[in-house]
C-alpha cells in the first residue's frame, strides 16, 4: 500500500516536470482549463443527482 501513497518528493518531481515541459507562462492556462474541468464535472454530477431527488419527492407524495 505505500507505493500507492504520493510523497512530497514525489510531488516535487511532477512540478519540475511540469515546469520543464510546459514552461511558466503556460501554467496558468493549464490551470485555468483544469479548474473548469473540474467545475463541469461537478456541475453534471449534480445535474444527475437533481433530477433522482426531484422525481421521488412527486412519488412520496402521491403514495
Amino acid at each position: 500500500m505505500q507505493l500507492l501513497t504520493i510523497g512530497t518528493t514525489e510531488i516535487i518531481i511532477i512540478v519540475a516536470l511540469v515546469l520543464l515541459l510546459f514552461g511558466g507562462k503556460k501554467i496558468p492556462e493549464l490551470m485555468k482549463g483544469l479548474g473548469k474541468g473540474v467545475k463541469s464535472f461537478k456541475d453534471g454530477v449534480n445535474g444527475v443527482e437533481e433530477p433522482e431527488i426531484k422525481e421521488d419527492k412527486p412519488k412520496d407524495a402521491k403514495g
